[in-house]
């Protein structure tokens, strides 16, 4: 179809862009891609996962860690290990994403890891495909789904809102910030059903289920 296959590891010093500490949990601020700085639109793909390694689910905005570079060429810094090795990997994730603009995501819900993830886990099949203008709304129905068909620990716990990557989100405001922003929309009978489940489950917070 025309588009050209590029690998950020690839990218030489003067394709990134730093971003400074500022009010982030990033201790020395990160190296974003220029490329999704300099693009007309960005469509991101992402799958409907659990993840074991602190991250709690893997979605859109885990999807944009991507983005950052693990070390800038020439450099000696480790900022996945940062990432990795902090306490607040989730409030990082969700801060990568407030320093890029992003059009569209496609969610593959086909089939979601409940457990483990983000390579292996309990495999359930929701069959659907989600698409929102909103990664933090994307996020927030992805978590609702988790939670119906089962998914434990924090995913399971706490309120969809209170999940620390869309509790960051909704303070930077770079998407909606609360279950009140989102409107569902099935585009065919076959997913009315599972629109209305999602709904009801996504507006009513966990502790009075």
């Amino acid at each position: 179809m025309g588009f050209d296959a590029i690998v950020l590891d690839d990218i030489g010093k003067e394709g990134w862009t730093k971003i400074e500490h500022g009010k982030t949990h990033w201790l020395k601020g990160f190296y974003i891609a220029k490329l999704f700085n300099d693009a007309d639109k960005i469509v991101q793909t992402c799958c409907l996962k659990t993840h074991r390694f602190g991250g709690h689910f893997t979605l859109s905005l885990k999807n944009s860690v991507g983005l950052v570079a693990k070390k800038v060429p020439g450099g000696m810094y480790d900022y996945m290990w940062e990432l990795h090795s902090s306490p607040f990997q989730r409030q990082m994730i969700a801060e990568i994403n407030n320093h890029y603009n992003l059009d569209l995501v496609v969610m593959d819900g086909i089939k979601a890891f409940i457990s483990d993830g983000p390579e292996k886990g309990k495999t359930v099949e929701p069959g659907l495909l989600l698409a929102s203008k909103d990664r933090v709304a994307i996020d927030a129905v992805g978590v609702t789904i988790l939670k119906m068909y089962g998914a434990k620990g924090k995913v399971g716990e706490a309120d969809v809102f209170e999940q620390d990557q869309l509790k960051r989100a909704a303070e930077l405001g770079f998407g909606v910030k609360s279950s009140d922003g989102i409107r569902l929309i099935p585009i065919n009978s076959e997913s009315k059903e599972a629109v209305e489940q999602i709904d009801q489950l996504l507006k009513v917070p966990d502790s009075m289920h």
